[in-house]
C-alpha cells in the first residue's frame, strides 16, 4: 500500500515526537487561491519510489503509482473526477462514453470515445483491441499481474493465461464487451483500475512473460508522457529503448502529450506543463527544499520540526493539506512461520503491542487515530467504531492479557506465560528504513520481549518486494499499508486475505491465509503450511451480495472473525493523507480514488 495504498501505502503520513499537534482533516480537499496554468509541478520523493513492479502499470500495486496513473498518464473506460471525499469516489465515463449493463447484471458493454490517441511514439488512435491488450497481459500469469484476481469473473480469464478471454469480444474498434460469469456489482470500479488501461500492442507485447519491464516504455494514453518518448524507436522490439524522463530510480519527469485532447476529458484540467518527480534520501532535505520553493509538494514522511511549524503557524496553514487516507497500516504476521503459526501467539501481540506510542512514532493524533480492527472506519460507515477486540486503557497494551492469551500456546514451554522455546527468540523482524520505521521498531522489540519474543532486525530500503515474495518466508514485518483499491470493503478482504490470490511474486496477502500445503510446495514456503486458516468461503459469500446493508453487515463480520479466529495483524494505525505545498503551488485539490495529489488539477506560479 494503494493505496497502497490501496494497495501498498507508501509514506505520505507525518512524523513527530512529542505532543501532537490538533489540525483538522481538510473536507474540501483543496486549496481557496488562484488557478494558474504553465509552470514545473516539482515533486520530492523519499528513499526510492518503491515501486511494486518497476512502474509497470500491468502488475504495479502501489497507492502512490496509482495517484500518477490515474492523474497524469493512464485513462481507462471507467476513471474518477479527482476530487476529495464521496464525490472522489464516484465512477464516472473516462476513455468510454458510455456503457450498458443487460443480462441480469453479466454482460457490460463500453462504447470508445472516437479520435483519442497513445502519445508519442505510438501517435495512434486508440480502439477497443487496446483495453483487451492490457487485459491480456492481466490473465497472463508470466506478466506479473498482482491484482488479477478482480477480473477472474470474467467468461474465460484464466482459462486462456492470456492467449485468449472468450468473456471478452471486440466487435467493432470503438466497443468492448464483457460476459461475466456472475452478476458483479463493483465492476465498473474494477474497470478503473490502471492495468485495465490501453496497452498498444506493438510495444507492449514486446515485454510479454517480463514483469515489470514496460513500466520504463509505458505509453501514456492520459495528458502527459515519460519525457523522452518523442524520440522513442518503435520500428521494432529490440530498437526500444527507455525514454530520458526515467530512469527507475532517481527521477521520473513527465511532460504534456501533445496528442492529448481537453475537450475529451472533462475531469482532468492538466494545468502544469511539466510534473517532475525526485528521489531524495533525505527528508529534512526535501522539506528545506519545499520552504524555498525548490519542490512544491513530496511523498515523504515529514520531520517533527516542520509539522510544528507548518501547523502551528497562521501564515504557513494554508499550505498544510489533510484528507482521509481510507488506509489502515498494521504489522503482518506470517501463519506459516514459527512462532506466529499459533494463533495465541498473534493474539497475544495484540495484546501487548502500545498501538499509542506506535501511533506516536508517526506523529500521533494529527496524523490519524489507532486502528483496531482492519477496515477504516469510514468505510463501514463508523459501524463498527466501537469494536476494540484488543482494546486496552490508553491503547498502551496489556502485558497480563497477553500472558493469558500465551498460556494456551504451543510456545509457552515454561508454562509462564510467555513464549519461551527456542522458536520464539531471534524472529527474523523485516523492516524499511523511512523514518517512522526507525521510531517503531524500539517499540515493538520492546512490547514483544515483554512476553518472550525477540527479534533480529532486517532492513531493506524499499522493502515490499521482499515480503511479497512468499519463497523468501519472512515471519512478521512492520512495513505493511494498505488503502482501498476502490470505494468497497471487498479491496481490503480479496487482496489481503484470500488463499486463492497468493502469487509467487507481488503477492499481497503477506500473511499466506488460506493457503495450502499444495501452494506451499509451488511457491517454495517452508514452515507450517497444514491447517492454515482460510476465510475463502467467507469472501465468496459476502462478495456475491448486492444490497448495501446486507453487503456491509457481512464484511463486518468478516473483520470481527479475522480479528478473533484468524488473527493475521496488529493493525494500529488508520492514517489521514498529509501534504505540505510551497509557496509556488497556487490551487491544491487530492483524490479519493488513488488517496493521492490530484496532479493534474494543481497549479503553480
Amino acid at each position: 500500500m494503494k493505496r497502497p495504498l490501496r494497495r501498498l501505502a507508501l509514506a505520505g503520513a507525518v512524523v513527530l515526537v512529542g505532543a501532537a499537534v490538533a489540525v483538522a482533516a481538510s473536507s474540501a480537499g483543496q486549496s481557496k487561491t488562484h488557478v494558474a496554468t504553465g509552470g514545473t509541478l516539482n515533486v520530492g520523493w523519499e528513499q526510492s519510489f518503491g515501486f511494486t513492479d518497476n512502474f509497470d502499470p500491468t502488475g504495479e500495486y502501489l497507492g502512490d503509482a496509482f495517484g500518477i496513473y490515474d492523474n497524469l498518464l493512464i485513462r481507462t473506460l471507467v476513471g474518477y473526477t479527482h476530487q476529495a471525499g464521496a464525490a472522489g469516489n464516484k465512477p464516472v465515463p473516462d476513455l468510454a462514453s458510455s456503457w450498458t449493463m443487460t443480462n441480469g447484471g453479466k454482460t457490460y458493454t463500453f462504447h470508445l470515445r472516437h479520435g483519442i490517441k497513445f502519445a508519442p511514439p505510438v501517435n495512434r488512435e486508440i480502439h477497443s483491441q487496446d483495453i483487451l491488450t492490457a487485459m491480456k497481459r492481466l490473465a497472463n500469469p508470466k506478466d506479473g499481474a498482482e491484482y488479477s484476481f478482480y477480473y477472474s469473473v470474467i467468461k474465460g480469464f484464466d482459462a486462456g493465461h492470456g492467449n485468449t478471454i472468450s468473456g471478452i469480444s471486440t466487435p467493432d474498434p470503438y466497443t468492448i464487451v464483457f460476459n461475466l460469469t456472475k452478476p458483479t456489482g463493483d465492476f465498473l470500479m474494477r474497470m478503473a483500475m490502471p492495468a485495465t488501461g490501453p496497452i498498444p500492442a506493438e510495444v507492449g507485447n514486446c515485454f510479454a512473460g517480463q514483469p515489470g519491464k514496460y513500466g520504463r516504455d509505458l505509453v501514456s494514453s492520459g495528458p502527459y508522457m515519460i519525457a523522452g518518448s518523442d524520440k522513442v524507436n518503435i520500428s521494432s522490439c529490440s530498437a526500444i529503448k527507455p525514454a530520458s524522463g526515467f530512469d527507475g530510480q532517481t527521477i521520473l519527469d513527465l511532460v504534456r502529450n501533445p496528442n492529448y485532447d481537453q475537450a475529451s476529458d472533462p475531469y482532468r484540467k492538466n494545468y502544469v506543463d511539466e510534473v517532475k518527480f525526485t528521489v531524495d534520501a533525505s527528508s529534512d532535505d526535501i522539506y528545506n527544499k519545499i520552504e524555498a520553493g525548490q519542490l512544491d509538494m513530496a511523498t515523504s514522511s515529514i520531520p517533527p520540526q516542520v509539522l510544528r511549524k507548518y501547523a502551528t503557524t497562521s501564515s504557513l496553514k494554508q499550505y498544510f493539506h489533510q484528507n482521509s487516507g481510507d488506509r489502515t497500516w498494521y504489522i503482518t504476521m506470517n501463519l506459516t512461520q514459527p512462532p506466529f503459526d499459533d494463533i495465541h501467539v498473534r493474539q497475544a501481540l495484540n495484546w501487548v503491542m502500545d498501538k499509542a506510542a506506535l501511533v506516536q512514532g508517526w506523529g500521533g493524533p494529527t496524523i490519524g487515530s489507532v486502528a483496531n480492527h482492519i477496515v477504516p472506519d469510514s468505510m463501514f460507515n463508523n459501524q463498527l467504531a466501537d469494536y476494540r477486540p484488543y482494546g486496552t486503557p490508553g491503547n498502551h497494551g496489556s502485558v497480563a492479557k497477553a500472558m493469558a492469551a500465551m498460556k494456551g500456546s504451543k510456545y509457552d514451554t515454561s508454562h509462564n506465560g510467555t513464549c519461551s522455546a527456542p522458536q520464539c527468540k531471534n524472529v527474523l523482524l523485516l523492516a524499511d528504513t523511512r523514518a517512522v520505521d526507525t521510531k517503531m521498531l524500539p517499540v515493538i522489540e520492546a512490547d514483544a520481549k515483554k512476553i518472550g519474543i525477540t527479534f533480529t532486525v532486517r532492513t531493506v530500503n524499499g522493502a515490499y518486494p521482499t515480503i511479497q515474495t512468499p519463497s523468501k518466508n519472512i515471519p512478521i514485518a512492520e512495513r505493511p499499508g494498505w488503502g482501498k483499491d476502490y470505494a468497497d470493503a471487498l479491496t481490503f478482504f480479496t487482496p489481503l486475505f484470500d488463499g486463492r490470490t497468493i502469487i509467487p511474486k507481488g503477492n499481497t496477502n503477506y500473511s499466506l491465509v488460506g493457503i495450502t500445503p499444495a501452494q506451499c510446495k509451488t511457491l517454495g514456503v517452508t514452515g507450517n503450511c497444514t491447517g492454515v486458516p482460510s476465510v475463502n468461503a467467507q469472501l465468496d459469500k459476502c462478495s456475491a451480495l448486492s444490497a448495501q446493508q446486507p453487503r456491509l453487515s457481512c464484511y463486518e463480520n468478516l473483520d470481527k472473525y479475522l480479528m478473533t479466529k484468524v488473527v493475521p495483524w496488529v493493525p494500529y494505525l488508520s492514517s489521514y493523507v498529509t501534504r505540505i505545498t510551497s509557496s509556488n503551488v497556487t490551487h491544491y485539490q487530492f483524490d479519493q480514488f488513488s488517496t493521492t495529489p490530484a496532479y493534474s488539477m494543481i497549479s503553480v506560479k
